[in-house]
């Protein structure tokens, strides 16, 4: 029997375990970006705080050793300390596999985040803000008029590029057997003894998921600049 043969047999007998795995994928990746983009603001904006006692910015010191210990070490590293520390931590909740898996996937993605977000504000003309500053705007009301409003148009595309790393990411989940695709592959292949078809397969939902947002922000990112015409 070749491989197409068996992929086709896998298809037809599975199918359900395929939804449920690209569910589960596309669940974990949206629920990461969205609760990653408003940590990583928060700490973007900690990040630039001029806030100090004395020469101490402690803000500023916070959100950087997160960032650097959060994109110094490996997201697997990451997934294992949250899955065996939340429960410890916090027993009265009886988090789900999936809740902690969850966690630790925003605690990484934010990192990142953060640093999309910082890279766009700085992209703003400087003198945006000194024109701002000099019409007499404070420095909140210079942010959030003046200098977001143009940031956005450079952080929304990283952002949506950040979301199909993600689902790409997710994969390293199936560690914890959370349910999501690559978690349903290895259900699959434990069954059958098969373990090239099911790949494939699997491969080709990611190749098929992530090629379609690729699409899709490009095209967004044509009419943002279209826009600024």
């Amino acid at each position: 029997m070749t491989v197409i043969e068996n992929m086709i047999k896998i298809l037809q007998r599975y199918p359900n375990l395929f939804l449920i795995g690209t569910g589960y994928t596309l669940l974990l990746s949206a629920i990461t970006v969205i609760c990653a983009s408003v940590l990583g603001a928060l700490l973007a904006l900690m990040r630039r705080s001029r806030l100090h006692i004395g020469k101490f910015y402690p803000l500023h010191l916070l959100a950087t050793i997160y960032i650097e210990i959060v994109r110094g070490t490996p997201m697997l590293l990451q997934l294992y300390f949250f899955y065996f520390l939340l429960p410890a931590l916090l027993p009265f909740l009886e988090m789900s596999d999936f809740t902690s898996i969850t966690v630790a996937c925003i605690v990484n993605s934010s990192a990142y985040v953060a640093e999309i977000i910082r890279a766009g504000i700085d992209a703003v003309d400087k003198g945006q803000t000194e024109a701002a500053r000099s019409l007499g705007l404070n420095s909140r009301q210079t942010m959030i008029r003046v200098v977001l409003p143009q940031a956005i148009k450079n952080i929304l595309p990283a952002l949506c590029n950040e979301f199909v790393m993600v689902i790409k990411e997710t994969s390293l989940a199936s560690t914890f057997f959370v349910g999501e695709l690559m978690t349903q592959y290895k259900t699959i292949s434990g069954a059958l003894y098969l373990p090239i078809e099911p790949l494939i397969i699997v491969g080709c939902i990611y190749f098929i998921l992530t090629f379609t947002l690729s699409k899709c922000i490009a095209v967004f990112e044509r009419r943002l600049k279209a826009s600024e015409r």
